[in-house]
């Protein structure tokens, strides 16, 4: 395939597929050097419940349960038909009245409307952008067989992310993934019922920022998260690889966000300085679990996390602080 990211913000002597045990996630599990080894994000939490108004008991159990399905629905996340059904019908396999993969194209974004995705973009997958291993070391080498990625923008509800760090923009973030869960599960049984593979992620398998740029959806901003035209960064992004052959949309023309060299209003915005404010992107690293070799602004994940740990949830204060969010 022909790399649609640019060659010129890869230093490929640097650069290699990141292991996605070195994400923070993945370092609360498995690295006992990091900091905040085996600390969940609410071990901490008696000491900010109830504080004030946004930290009180009922924010908070609203926040946990808009995690119910991303957390309890774990085969939205997995490549093949969940093996269970609480419907006694049995279900078809379709043959579909064209495989052009325009009419393909077509059908299959309109599929993810219907599901509830805002916006939907088409990429080849570029191999680069899959995970060595899954959290636990698996590796995930089955998902460079698909060859194209349907990639999905699931918007965020606004007025409590303007609540952040409070517990409304949590329980927001935390419905989005949800709504995540949903998505994928939908439009893969949708791809799978006329007869091709479909492989659902949320953040897992593969990087999805880059894949959504790929896509056309956005550029990647100094928050260290996607910035689209519609939404800015009120986003979550989850995807399906599939190998129905489909046709791809065009990236955007620059990866980064031209504004970001300038605005530094989320850098300012963050609690603990975890965004850079250097004017230009660089290809080093923030913390360990940055991967080398990409121009960006490296954000410090360690102190991200660590500020959710004192906050007992997690903040979305860069997003509400982006020019691009909308008001």
């Amino acid at each position: 395939m022909e790399r649609k990211f640019p060659d010129s913000l890869i230093e490929e002597d640097e650069f290699s597929r990141f292991d996605r045990r070195d994400n923070v996630f993945g370092r609360v599990k498995h690295d006992e050097e990091a900091p905040f080894f085996r600390q969940g994000i609410y071990s901490r939490i008696d000491r900010v419940l109830d504080k004030e108004e946004n930290y009180s008991s009922f924010e908070l159990a609203r926040a946990i349960g808009g995690w119910s399905v991303y957390d309890y629905f774990t085969e939205a996340f997995e490549p093949k038909t969940p093996d269970h059904s609480n419907n006694i019908m049995d279900k078809p396999i379709l043959t579909p009245p064209s495989r052009d993969p325009e009419v393909l194209t077509r059908e299959v974004k309109q599929a993810a409307l219907d599901y509830g995705a805002s916006l939907v973009g088409v990429t080849e997958v570029d191999k680069r952008w899959v995970y060595k291993t899954d959290r636990d070391g698996n590796p995930v080498d089955h998902l460079l067989d698909y060859d194209y990625a349907v990639v999905m923008i699931v918007p965020i509800e606004l007025a409590p992310i303007r609540k952040s760090p409070g517990f409304p923009a949590a329980r927001a973030s935390a419905v989005s993934y949800s709504k995540m869960a949903f998505l994928i599960s939908c439009l893969s049984e949708f791809i799978r019922r006329l007869g091709y593979r479909a492989a659902p992620m949320g953040n897992d398998g593969a990087l999805s920022i880059p894949l959504a740029v790929d896509a056309g959806l956005g550029r990647l901003g100094r928050n260290g998260l996607l910035i689209t035209s519609e939404l800015g960064s009120c986003v979550k992004i989850c995807k399906v690889f599939t190998n129905m052959e489909l046709l791809e949309d065009d990236p955007v023309d620059t990866p980064l966000l031209s504004q970001c060299y300038s605005c530094k209003l989320c850098a300012r915005a963050c609690e603990v300085d975890a965004i850079s404010e250097k004017t230009e992107p660089e290809t080093g690293r923030a913390c360990p679990s940055n991967n080398e070799g990409i121009f960006r602004w490296p954000v410090d994940h360690y102190s991200c996390y660590q500020f959710w740990l004192e906050n007992g949830s997690d903040c979305s204060s860069c997003i509400a602080a982006c020019p691009f969010t909308p008001n």
